[in-house]
């Protein structure tokens, strides 16, 4: 099974990286979170992997940190959660909110993420709860540094691979920053929405 994948980036698109490990191309499923965070293409890239094995197909997932890969190891676990909507999950939620939420019982904000429904969103809480009452104090607080410390590049980021120009993009980031108080998937919605005035 393949763990970590280090190499260079050859492909960026947005939920699928090319990661080129000594001239062999590995396709890889990230979340948003992980797209923003890996540079752009040329990059060297060291993902956290999980190798999902079938019949007729080899998947590989891909996780900037080890705190993503964890969780999204613990959603595909609960029935009804496959790869695709776990990905979904981590793309619309900051690992250390998702956690946040969970413990809480905050049904609404899971709902919040395109195609999570009541239903799932229950099932989540309900059966990742007791799992994540301890579940790495230290992961979270560093990852919650790193976000607060990061958040702005990442939305700039984002912004440039949706191809808008490098000055308008920056005065928006810049802007939003100042006025969200949310996480990346907020602060990004509210940049998208200046730039569409």
């Amino acid at each position: 099974m393949i763990a970590l994948l280090q190499g260079r980036l050859a492909e960026k698109q947005l939920n699928r990286l090319i990661i080129d490990v000594n001239g062999v191309g590995y396709e890889v499923h990230v979340p948003l979170s992980t797209f923003c965070d890996v540079g752009d293409k040329g990059s060297d890239v060291l993902l956290h992997i999980h190798t999902r094995v079938r019949e007729d197909s080899l998947l590989l997932f891909g996780f900037k940190t080890r705190l993503e890969l964890s969780l999204f190891d613990l959603l595909i676990a609960i029935s009804g959660v496959g790869p695709r909507l776990a990905l979904s999950v981590l793309s619309g939620i900051e690992p250390a909110a998702l956690v946040r939420a969970i413990r809480i019982g905050e049904v609404e904000r899971l709902t919040s993420i395109p195609g999570v429904g009541k239903k799932t969103a229950e099932r989540i809480g309900l059966e990742l709860k007791d799992k994540l009452v301890d579940f790495g104090e230290g992961q979270l607080e560093s990852h919650e540094g790193s976000d607060s410390a990061h958040l702005k590049s990442d939305v700039l980021s984002a912004l440039l691979n949706l191809g808008y120009h490098r000055q308008h993009a920056e005065r928006v980031a810049e802007t939003v920053m100042k006025e969200s108080s949310g996480g990346f998937e907020q602060t990004l919605r509210h940049a998208l929405q200046e730039l569409a005035k």
